[in-house]
């Protein structure tokens, strides 16, 4: 008998991937199905693009429609609605107020000659549901995943498996609380959401790396990245390499940023107690760092953690590397599918 499969949609401004999970929840193995979303075609061209990419998976797998049982699709933020996209920073003017929901909803109609459920979440949200999935399989426990990126995204995973997504659809924008800017030792920075009052995210992630480098360099005079013709992105890239040859200024930052995270993770702990942390992004990638330093860094995060928690939640602290990469989000958006047509 043919497996019955909930679709994901993972969609970037410039990338969308595929993925797939069965009834029972667990993943249909798959490599990884990127292709380009087509934005520059406006909302008709991504669609365009988002079933062919639906079609070249199913081909590829000899997935029948009979077996798609939904859809789920992963789509950044902002949103006006539910379904509907608001001005993003992204995209161009003209996806502010496409209703996706309804565009998609008949595209697969028109594809697969039946009416789909289609459920829509936040891209971040929905990589939080797949690696909660992934990290504590049958286990009836809360997950908070805290990703850090280019900005810092966080979700947070209930027990039944649902993501919190918010009153207005922005549930869990932790990388926008203000950090406790007297423990870690630093200035406020302005982040680029605007706020003033220093953003978690300018403490935890690339986008406070070329300020916070700024800072840290006077106390290290004659460093290779005073070069003048580095740019600034270039010296933030060469300092995860740096790191793990044990350069002191930029373990001092990455050590600063495990630190903030444990901040983060002490008060999210505070907030919704969860039963475990998941941490993702490119410091914790294995193909990209060593053991010792991601040791390092979910250490730092753990021992920063430790000192502000209740006595029962020190014992109990559980943080765990991401594992499932750049499918996360596509998976995530077919896990919820499957919960929405349990439902």
């Amino acid at each position: 008998m043919s497996d019955t499969l909930f679709l994901g949609i993972d969609s970037g401004a410039t990338t969308s991937k595929i993925a797939a999970v069965r009834e029972d929840g667990s993943i249909f193995p798959s490599d990884l199905l990127q292709r380009p979303t087509g934005s520059e075609g406006g909302p008709e061209g991504v669609i365009k693009a988002w079933i062919g990419a639906i079609g070249e998976y199913m081909a590829e797998h000899k997935i029948s429609w009979s077996q798609i049982a939904g859809v789920g699709l992963a789509v950044p933020g902002p949103r006006r609605s539910y379904g509907v996209l608001d001005n993003g920073p992204n995209l161009p003017d003209s996806f502010n107020g496409w209703n996706v929901e309804q565009d998609l909803i008949a595209a697969l109609k028109h594809e697969s000659g039946q009416m789909l459920s289609l459920a829509l979440g936040n891209d971040g949200n929905m990589g939080g549901v797949a690696e909660a999935h992934r990290a504590i399989g049958n286990q009836k426990v809360g997950v908070v995943m805290l990703a850090p990126g280019s900005g810092l995204g966080g979700a947070y995973v209930d027990p039944t498996g649902m993501c919190l997504d918010g009153d207005t659809l922005a549930g869990m924008e932790v990388g926008h609380l203000a950090a406790p800017l007297h423990l870690l030792g630093v200035e406020a920075l302005t982040c680029g959401c605007g706020r003033d009052w220093g953003c978690f995210e300018m403490y935890t992630s690339i986008a406070g790396l070329p300020d916070l480098l700024n800072l840290a360099l006077p106390r290290y005079p004659g460093h290779s990245l005073e070069d003048p013709s580095l740019g600034k992105k270039e010296r933030v890239l060469k300092l995860r390499g740096l790191a793990q040859d044990g350069d002191a200024l930029a373990l001092e930052l990455f050590d600063l940023q495990a630190k903030a995270m444990g901040l983060l993770v002490a008060q999210l702990a505070m907030a919704v107690d969860p039963g475990c942390f998941v941490v993702g992004g490119g410091l914790i990638d294995p193909d990209a760092t060593t053991e010792e330093f991601r040791e390092r860094y979910l250490g730092g995060i753990k021992s920063a953690a430790l000192e502000y928690l209740w006595p029962t939640q020190k014992n109990v602290l559980r943080i765990v590397p991401a594992s499932l990469g750049e499918q996360s989000q596509a998976i995530g958006a077919a896990l919820v599918a499957r919960l929405k047509a349990k439902q």
